[in-house]
């Protein structure tokens, strides 16, 4: 097992899979009362954020400690998966997901720093996440502060420009204090990623940036572990992490129709207890 940064709470990988298995619950138990939101892509992202979430360096007692690592979720509209695992962790009370998305609730339908204790980064217009993470990144270097940057991105979100500008200046600037952090589920909003605009080789392009890359499961904690303590000096780090869009709710996974659905009566009923004990 992979230890650093001072981790939380050094939970097993037998505990991440019970904590994982309460978050999905959770997504689905907040979609489900807001009426709308992304079920695909926050399920997708689940295990990644328990994983970093029982790593990192932060502190729920103090939300915006100064040497915290910070954790952007450039695919905002996943963030179910990440109010679920901050709640899992104290930075607020569960009783929050009854108003996610609702106005004036502390859960906006995108991640909102201003609101929500534990967000770094306003979130939802892809590709402004990972930009941000970058510009966070080069302030922790010069101002030689010992903190690390995870930007969690989608595969559809690559399509963006923008993203491959950051992706220059993290190489650039030399980020070894960031990591980039792919949610690779193959699937978006109108489809399948190769269908509606090919990546190519991921892995060849971020080696080509001058990234260190890392493949990996995004579903086996082990892998996920080691993955995110990768550090080398002088570059930045891309972990293409493969996942299953909707993992854990049967009739969601490798649809591409469940990126953003209303999770119905029936459809909780059935997620819930496919979720009672097994992923």
């Amino acid at each position: 097992m992979h230890t650093f940064r001072g981790g939380r709470d050094l939970k097993s990988y037998e505990a991440m899979e019970e904590e994982a298995l309460a978050v999905r619950r959770d997504i689905i138990e907040m979609l489900y009362l807001a009426g709308s939101g992304h079920p695909g892509g926050s399920l997708s992202v689940t295990d990644i954020l328990v994983c970093l979430y029982n790593r990192i360096r932060v502190d729920e007692k103090q939300p915006v400690m100064e040497d915290r690592d910070r954790v952007v979720l450039s695919k905002g509209h996943a963030a179910p998966a990440l109010y679920a695992v901050l709640a899992e962790h104290g930075f607020f009370s569960k009783d929050a997901f009854k108003r996610l998305r609702r106005l004036g609730g502390m859960l906006q339908g995108h991640p909102d720093m201003n609101k929500t204790p534990g967000v770094d980064v306003c979130t939802g217009s892809l590709g402004l996440g990972v930009s941000t993470a970058c510009g966070i990144a080069l302030a922790g270097k010069v101002r030689k502060k010992d903190y690390h940057v995870y930007a969690i991105l989608g595969d559809g979100e690559l399509q963006e420009g923008i993203v491959w500008e950051a992706m220059t200046a993290a190489v650039h600037h030399k980020l070894d204090n960031m990591t980039v952090i792919v949610d690779l589920n193959g699937l978006q909003i109108d489809g399948p990623v190769d269908k509606v605009m090919g990546l190519g080789n991921l892995k060849g392009k971020f080696l080509d940036y001058g990234f260190k890359v890392v493949e990996v499961d995004g579903h086996d904690f082990e892998a996920l572990d080691a993955a995110i303590a990768v550090r080398e000096d002088g570059r930045p780090v891309c972990v293409l992490a493969k996942t299953v869009k909707g993992k854990g709710v049967s009739f969601m996974e490798n649809q591409a129709g469940w990126h953003g659905q209303k999770v119905s009566e029936e459809d909780y009923k059935t997620a819930m207890e496919e979720l009672k004990g097994g992923r």
